[in-house]
This record gives C-alpha cells, sequence and structure tokens, in this order.
C-alpha cells in the first residue's frame, strides 16, 4: 500500500503549488514499515523535510504529548536552521507540534523545563544528547521516543563524535526498541557502511536505502588570471582582483577557505580590490559566536555581497541568494568540494555555480581531478575505524550518572553499537577500571576513583561530586589552549591560540575578523587589543592540514601518466609536464619517483609521493634522521601536498636504503615518543575519557592549565603504567589521526618494489613547486619576501632549461 500524506500536509503543498519528491514519499512509506532509513539526496532536494515528514504525518493524525522525535545535527547553528525552516510549515499548517533547540547555547531553566516537559521535537547535538542521558529521568523521557533524525551524517559518523552519538543511539534503542533510527546525507560514497553504521547491531538489513533524484549538473570552472599558474604557493590570493570582478557582477558569493588563517588573508586581499567598497563579511570557527551570528544574519537578510568562509559553513547554509561558490586554493576532495558547490541556489532544478582558484600548478592538477570526479560522480573514500576507548569511558561514566548498571548488559549494549561491535571483555574491562579508580599508576589518588562496585555485582557513581564534574566537562571536541581576543571595554572577537599569542608583544598587528588589530596586554586568558590602521600579520591556528584525498591523489597519478590528457591544460602547465618528462620522468601510477640532485652547494632528494603535507611531514621528520644515522649530514626538509624534498651535505645515492618498512617500527615509534605529538594525543584523550576536568565549579582551567596537568600524569603513566588504556588510546590517535600514518604505511610498503630513482645534474621541473617553499614558511617580511622571488624566477629558469 502506498504512503499517504494527510490532509493538512496535502493542502499545504497544494498551496505552494509542489508536489512531494519521490524520495520524499519513499521516507514515508519506510516509517509506515517501521523499517530504519537513510536518505542520500543532493543538496536543496528537501532532505530535512523528507526527513521529517513521516513525524509530522503521524503527530498530525494521532497527537501526542511528549518527546516524539530527536533531531541530531553536528552544528549548534544547524538546528537553529532547521527549527525555523520547520516552525515555518508547522505555523502555516496551523497543528499543535512544539518544535524546540537544545544545545551549549540553550539557557539552562530551558534545559530544565524540556526535561520536566519536552516539546514533541527535540533538535540538538551529539554532546547534548550524551548530556540528556546521564540524568535520571532520561529514562522516562526517552520512553516513547519514536525517531531520531541524524543530520549529514557523513560529517561525524567516521570520527569521535559520530562514536558518542552511535554509543546513545544504543541507550536510545535499549530504553525503547521500537524506536527508528533515520540518517540523512548529500555526500555519501559508501552506501552500505552508512546504513550497518545506523543500523542496530550493524545489521544493514535494517536500513532502508533511499536515494533522492539527482538535482542540475553543477557547473564547475577553474578560474586561470591572465592564462598562468603560479609555481607555488596555496591560497590563490594572486587572483583576488578576478575574484572581486565575479563578486561585482552576482548577487551573493561565498568564497570558501580551507584554514582560517587564509580566510583572514583572502578577507585582507579582497578588501584591498575592493574599490566600490562592497559589503564584504568573514566567518570562522575561532570568531565569537556573536560576531558568526551577526554575519549570518546580515547574508540570510541579503545585506552582504560576499562572505570569506572555512569549514564553518560547509553545512547548513540555506541562503537562496547565493548564486556563486568560489574555492580559493585547491578543494582537497570531490565530496568536500560537492559539499560547497552545494551551498549555492539550494535548489534541485538549479544548476549549482562554482569557481575554482588553484593555488600552484600541482593544484592545478588536483583542481581539474576534483571537477572530474564530480563530473563522473565520484565520491572520497569515508573511513571507518574501531570507536575510541576514550569515548566510551566518557559515555560509560555518563550513563553511572543516570543510574547504576549491570557490567554484562552494559557490554551487550555497547556492542550493539558497530563502532564498538568487536570490543573485548579485556578491553571492556580495562575502561571500567580506569573510571573505577584510573588505573595502577594511579589508583591512591582519590580524585580518580569515580565508580565503585556494590555488593551485588553491580557499578555506581562513588560520589555525587563526580555526576557535577562529568556534566560540567563532557564533551568530545577539545579545544587548544586559546586566549580571549577583546576591546578594552570587554567585548570578544573570537580566540587565538596560545601557541601564537606567545609570540606577541604589545604594539605587534595581526589580522582577526577581518580588522588590523595592535596588541595591547596580555594577561592570564585575555588578549587585549585596538583597532589600527598598521600593517598587521596573518594569525595562524594549529590543527591537521586537510589532505587531498586518496581518489583524488590517484586521479592527478593518472594525469602525470597520461600525455594525452595534457592537451586540457594551461599551456604553461602543459610546457612543466613536458619538459619534466624530456629532463627526467613522470611515475606511472603505483609508482614512486625519486629524483636527486645538488643545488647551490646542497644535495636534494625528493619524492614524489601525493600523501598529503601531514604525511610527508611525518616522513620527513623519519628520513631525516635516518640520513643522520647514516652520516648524510642532512639539514633539514620541506613538503607540500605532493612531494617531499630532504637536503643535506652529501649526496643520497642510495634512496631504497632510506625507505625500508622497519623505519615504522623503529625511528617511528622512537620519534613519536620523543616528540610532542603524543603528549597532545594524551592530552586531548585525558580530557575526553574525563581524567582530567576543563571546568570548576565557578572556574575555567586555563589551557596551559590542563596540558601541565596531562603532562604529569603523562610521565607518571609512561613510567610506571607504559601499558595504561589512555597511553594506547593516545598512540592511536597520533598513528591515525595526527600523522596520517596509514597513507604513510602505505607510501613505505610500496616504495622497495615500485621506486624509480633518477639522479639529475641539476633540479627538474616537478620540484621547483616544493623547493620554493624553502626558507619561506618561516619568514614573511616583504623585504624577504622579494628575495625569494628573485631566488625561485632563478630556480625556475635552471629547471625548464632545456640543455
Amino acid at each position: 500500500m502506498a504512503a499517504r500524506l494527510p490532509q493538512p500536509l496535502t493542502d499545504w503543498f497544494a498551496d505552494r503549488g509542489w508536489t512531494p519528491r519521490r524520495h520524499q514519499m519513499d521516507m514515508l512509506a519506510a516509517a509506515d514499515a517501521g523499517r530504519h532509513a537513510l536518505l542520500v539526496a543532493p543538496t536543496g532536494a528537501g532532505k530535512t523535510l523528507a526527513g521529517f515528514l513521516p513525524t509530522l504525518a503521524d503527530l498530525i493524525d494521532n497527537p501526542v504529548e511528549g518527546l516524539h522525535t530527536l533531531y541530531v545535527s553536528p552544528l549548534k547553528a544547524l538546528a537553529v536552521d532547521v527549527q525555523r525552516n520547520l516552525l515555518t510549515p508547522i505555523a502555516e499548517m496551523d497543528v499543535p507540534i512544539r518544535v524546540e533547540t537544545r544545545t551549549g547555547d540553550t539557557p539552562s531553566d530551558r534545559k530544565a523545563r524540556q526535561r520536566a516537559r519536552p516539546p514533541q521535537i527535540l533538535l540538538t547535538t551529539p554532546e547534548s544528547l550524551s548530556l540528556l542521558l546521564s540524568y535520571p529521568d532520561s529514562f522516562t523521557l526517552f520512553a516513547n521516543l519514536r525517531t531520531v533524525i541524524v543530520d549529514e551524517v557523513h560529517a561525524f559518523a567516521t570520527q569521535k563524535r559520530g562514536d558518542l552519538l552511535n554509543l546513545c543511539l544504543a541507550r536510545l534503542q535499549a530504553i525503547n526498541p521500537a524506536l527508528r533510527r533515520v540518517a540523512l546525507s548529500a555526500t555519501v560514497s559508501d552506501v552500505d557502511a552508512y546504513r550497518a553504521w545506523l543500523a542496530p547491531d550493524g545489521d544493514i538489513d535494517m536500513v532502508t536505502a533511499v536515494m533522492g533524484e539527482e538535482g542540475a549538473d553543477p557547473l564547475i570552472s577553474i578560474l586561470i588570471p591572465e592564462g598562468r599558474v603560479p609555481w607555488s604557493g596555496h591560497s590563490g590570493k594572486y587572483a583576488a582582483a578576478q575574484v572581486m570582478a565575479e563578486i561585482e557582477r552576482r548577487k551573493t558569493t561565498l568564497v570558501f577557505c580551507n584554514t582560517r588563517g587564509l580566510a583572514e588573508l583572502i578577507f585582507q586581499e579582497l578588501w584591498s580590490v575592493n574599490d566600490k567598497t562592497l559589503p564584504i563579511g568573514i566567518h570562522h570557527g575561532s570568531l565569537s559566536r556573536e560576531a558568526r551570528r551577526k554575519v549570518e544574519a546580515a547574508m540570510a537578510a541579503g545585506k552582504l555581497r560576499a562572505l570569506v568562509a572555512t569549514a564553518s559553513l560547509d553545512l547548513g547554509v540555506d541562503w537562496g541568494d547565493v548564486d556563486c561558490v568560489i574555492q580559493m586554493g585547491a578543494p582537497k576532495g570531490s565530496s568536500r568540494l560537492l559539499q560547497r558547490i552545494g551551498r549555492a541556489n539550494h535548489r534541485l532544478d538549479m544548476a549549482s555555480e562554482a569557481i575554482l582558484i588553484p593555488g600552484n600548478r600541482f593544484e592545478y592538477l588536483e583542481a581539474r581531478a576534483a571537477l572530474d570526479a564530480v563530473e563522473a560522480g565520484e565520491r572520497d573514500a569515508d573511513d571507518f575505524r574501531p570507536g575510541g576507548l576514550d569515548v566510551l569511558a566518557q559515555h560509560i561514566m555518563g550513563l553511572a550518572c543516570a543510574a547504576p548498571f549491570d557490567e554484562q548488559a552494559l557490554l551487550a549494549e555497547i556492542r550493539s553499537s558497530l563502532p564498538y561491535s568487536a570490543l573485548t571483555e579485556e578491553a571492556f574491562s580495562n575502561v571500567l577500571h580506569f573510571i573505577e579508580g584510573g588505573g595502577y599508576a594511579l589508583k591512591a589518588y582519590d580524585r580518580f576513583k569515580r565508580l565503585v562496585r556494590d555488593p551485588d555485582g553491580s557499578w555506581r557513581v562513588s560520589h555525587p561530586r563526580f555526576i557535577q564534574q562529568h556534566r560540567m566537562n563532557a564533551g568530545i571536541i577539545v579545544d587548544q589552549p586559546v586566549l580571549d581576543v577583546r576591546f578594552a571595554n570587554g567585548r570578544k572577537l573570537g580566540t587565538v591560540e596560545e601557541g601564537f599569542a606567545a609570540q606577541l608583544a604589545p604594539k605587534d598587528c595581526f589580522f582577526f575578523a577581518g580588522i588590523s588589530l595592535e596588541v595591547v596586554r596580555m594577561d592570564t586568558t585575555d588578549l587585549i587589543v585596538r583597532a589600527t590602521t598598521r600593517p598587521a600579520r596573518v594569525p595562524s591556528w594549529g590543527g591537521t592540514r586537510m589532505a587531498m584525498s586518496t581518489r583524488l591523489a590517484d586521479r592527478v597519478r593518472r594525469f602525470l601518466a597520461s600525455p594525452g590528457e595534457w592537451h586540457r591544460f594551461p599551456e604553461d602547465v602543459r610546457e612543466w609536464l613536458e619538459m619534466q618528462k624530456l629532463r627526467s620522468a613522470l611515475p606511472e601510477p603505483g609508482q614512486l619517483l625519486v629524483e636527486t640532485f645538488p643545488h647551490e652547494g646542497r644535495h636534494y632528494m625528493v619524492a614524489y609521493s601525493f600523501e598529503g603535507w601531514n604525511a610527508h611531514q611525518s616522513l620527513g621528520m623519519l628520513l631525516t634522521r635516518r640520513m643522520d644515522a647514516q652520516g648524510l649530514m642532512p639539514i633539514g626538509f620541506v613538503s607540500n601536498d605532493y612531494s617531499l624534498a630532504v637536503y643535506g651535505l652529501k649526496p643520497i645515492t642510495d634512496p631504497q636504503s632510506l625507505f625500508t618498512p622497519d623505519i615504522l617500527d623503529h625511528e617511528f615509534v622512537e620519534w613519536v615518543e620523543q616528540s610532542s605529538l603524543l603528549k597532545r594525543a594524551f592530552r586531548d584523550v585525558a580530557v575526553i575519557s574525563g581524567l582530567i576536568e576543563r571546568q570548576h565549579p565557578g572556574k575555567r582551567k586555563t589551557g596551559r592549565q590542563v596540558t601541565f596537568s596531562t603532562d604529569l600524569i603523562y610521565d607518571v603513566l609512561r613510567k610506571y603504567e607504559p601499558d595504561h588504556m589512555l597511553l594506547k588510546a593516545a598512540w592511536a590517535d597520533a598513528r591515525a589521526r595526527m600523522t596520517d600514518v596509514g597513507r604513510l604505511g602505505d607510501l613505505i610498503d610500496r616504495a622497495a618494489g615500485t621506486m624509480l630513482h633518477i639522479d639529475l645534474e641539476r633540479v627538474s621541473p616537478l620540484a621547483v613547486p616544493v623547493l620554493i617553499l624553502i626558507g619561506r614558511e618561516s619568514v614573511a617580511q616583504h623585504d624577504v619576501d622579494d628575495a625569494l622571488l628573485i631566488e625561485a624566477e632563478a630556480l625556475v629558469e635552471e629547471a625548464m632549461r632545456v640543455d
């Protein structure tokens, strides 16, 4: 029997001249059959309405009090945006359905009322849901919950926030076995993997996959000012005047940048050529909430002609007047590009328009690869991995705050969550005993004894203060140590990381929130500033740089090995590749090209591995250590997403001896343990697991205090309990997240069998983009930049000479 809409919904569609889309009715049919559902549909296809349609239909036909549907979003702003889009149709249908939002920004009195008298539809985040489950009344609050809708599931399912949410879904299913799970996404590569993630016990047969109809093909172009692509750089700032021209001729333009520092830089570059003084805004995650909301409201009201933004606006933007998206620098992945392109027009029947601005010649190839991947319907692969034990510890503590639990029953519940389906009894026991007393090395300290076991075998929280401590400190996102940027009147502009702030002194200037600021003074938690017109530097933020996806990397490799494709490229890119083929070689797919050559008294080795900046940085550390051990007298290394260059005083005649697989067993382990890498990872897992609290009643620890506390515990555990659960969790993080060690391992594994070593008399054309970076990352003065530019021109001339 076909699904049907209640009359108020039918009339509402008809009043607008609309007909429900097929996938919207398919979602209704899945609900009528009582099945879980994953909807994959392009942006502008009415995904959100499709997800809520069964809820609205049920509440219209069968009005109930109490919580009926829970909507979980990765972003607070997305929940607010959905509330606005839901309230309008509900009001227009005049049906008695209450919709409310619950995030970290929700006032405490409203949170208390929501638990006592919940709305029928509650919009929240994974962290807020986890906190709701830590209250004793969660069993009654969720007893009759019918549906959970997970929006933008691709944005966090493979991460620690996804681990937490999946554990929460397992608890909700235990409270009400009839609960139905729904997930929505515009960009999913492996549909079955997400069906398994969504399903109880990972049973994909319980989840119906609903595929939305395809929208209009996006219109994507690559902008190359004056027909020339730069040799180096990754910002695309050379195209500022052309980007401004695009902004001038359009209604509203979104200009995406891959990092916060780049967003500040591009904003300044655009403003310097904004001769018509058009209203332009900036939006990124380090700006204050008030600043972001002000910009979002201005965009929604049509008051801005352009907005420079980072991934903070990848999701949830529903501004119909955006008619073009510009990507500064390479997109790094086809899925990310599609997500950003979807921010334009936001209608299924209208083509979204996007312009890519490559920063250098390799980025041109990457941009072309991304464009081809989008046209071919190819998405980036999603890397699902086992759930984090630090997340599990936080979740178990939260459940203990709600009620005592039986160990075996909880283990069965946790194993019904796919990321933890392979959790062993031993690992589970280790996590429990960690929460019970911190582990062997910390068992003498009362402040780590959060759980206690009763004579009947059940576990409970040892003291009420730990319940308050958990609720104040729960969360998966661990901020880096930051200082608030404020004017003297107390107005907050946002935050900068302590590492950057430590480089500043009074009267130093930096760009932030699109304006030039002068440092007045710095105290424990605040950086006091005033506006200035003096020249300023661009702040830097830590964090992992986005690496080019493996699928885009494979496409770029294919371009290099396929001269028949080169006619599609600009003339200077074509000449570059042809000269490389003439003077050296171009690697075949799967082959590792390594070049060695002398240059200005130094000896260089360049490896073209395409595994991303993070993996190359790690490899550079390891290779220079190994070169030192071999007496090759290394001086340093430099890398980009495409290649790695190491240089020293002696020539490298046998590159294969540097790339042997045992480098990951010996040098890698030794390097990570001696570097700050593992300590940073340990800090994060210690905070997430609840071992170290960020906040006490009435005060918040500074980032420096948190780091000091975790460093002390780290040193104790390494000395007295090296197999401690948190050290293992930190190692897993350091390997997977901070060094892209999976890609590094793949590179090392194939190096021996696929290496093509070419010894040259001088620098090759392919090496120029990475060699230009030497000396550039640590200096930013104009006179030094001029000197580097002259040096780069000489390098290019040498590389492109035929003889």
